[in-house]
């Protein structure tokens, strides 16, 4: 069932499917309640409780009224919890939704009966050289594009550059959503990974190009009580490119909490 609240006066939408243990999911960044569909339906089958809304910003809720913080983003999901009714949960994120789970595990660990972190952003990687050539590129066009007779090119040029960092989503998003952006990714939350407590199943598709395989590993070794599964030939989105086993994974490992 589909259906909208409003949390500080902000209008959610949100889908609520099946009955039993909670399960609350955070969609990723530009994503929307419409790509977890499948998962929360195989779920819900399984005897959970499924609940998944449009994060503000995103899909039919409304844009916040300021740029927002991981933080800001965590505390939203204190009240919209609150809002609906849901005191204990399992916790799913995938990638900026694992960014906003890592802070709530961090710091309200007695309300998450279980922690799933798919395809998770949230930490700083070391630059690859291709990486670091385009960020040199960009700070020489920065002062390029200082003189006033090439100014009015920067924007479009900055665009192009985003754009071949994989930054297509700091392209689309509006100004407000591009300021949210620019302060989420420059949290690194890794010194919170080895304050989680919460029992911890770490998902990761073997081809993700957007968070490399190499941050599972990390995340693996700093969170305690974790486990990491893998999924070959599968990339930065395995709940589109394979609903069904990477359903009957998170099933398994819920049932296996109880």
């Amino acid at each position: 069932m589909e259906k909208i609240v409003f949390v500080d006066n902000l209008k959610i939408n949100l889908k609520v499917v099946g009955q039993g243990e909670p399960v609350l999911i955070l969609h990723g960044w530009g994503s929307s309640i419409k790509s977890w569909l499948r998962v929360q339906e195989f779920l819900a089958e399984k005897g959970f409780k499924v609940v998944v809304p449009d994060l503000p910003g995103f899909g039919e809720s409304s844009v916040p009224e300021k740029a927002w913080t991981v933080l800001d983003y965590k505390n939203f999901i204190i009240r919209f919890a609150e809002k609906i009714g849901l005191n204990q949960f399992s916790l799913l994120g995938h990638s900026f939704g694992g960014r906003i789970s890592i802070k709530f595990a961090q710091k309200h660990p007695e309300k998450i009966k279980s922690l799933i972190l798919c395809n998770s952003s949230g930490i700083k990687l070391q630059l690859d050289q291709k990486t670091k050539i385009i960020y040199s590129l960009s700070r020489l066009g920065n002062t390029l594009f200082s003189k006033r007779l090439l100014s009015k090119f920067r924007k479009f040029v900055k665009k192009i550059f985003y754009f071949f960092l994989r930054h297509k989503d700091y392209v689309k998003a509006n100004k407000i959503m591009r300021k949210t952006l620019k302060l989420v990714i420059n949290e690194d939350l890794l010194p919170a990974l080895s304050q989680i407590k919460t029992r911890t199943l770490i998902i990761w598709g073997e081809k993700d190009d957007m968070v490399p395989l190499k941050a599972a590993y990390i995340f693996k070794e700093k969170i305690p009580n974790s486990e990491l599964k893998v999924f070959p030939n599968v990339k930065h989105s395995p709940h589109r490119e394979i609903p069904e086993e990477l359903s009957k994974t998170i099933d398994n490992f819920l049932k296996a909490a109880k």
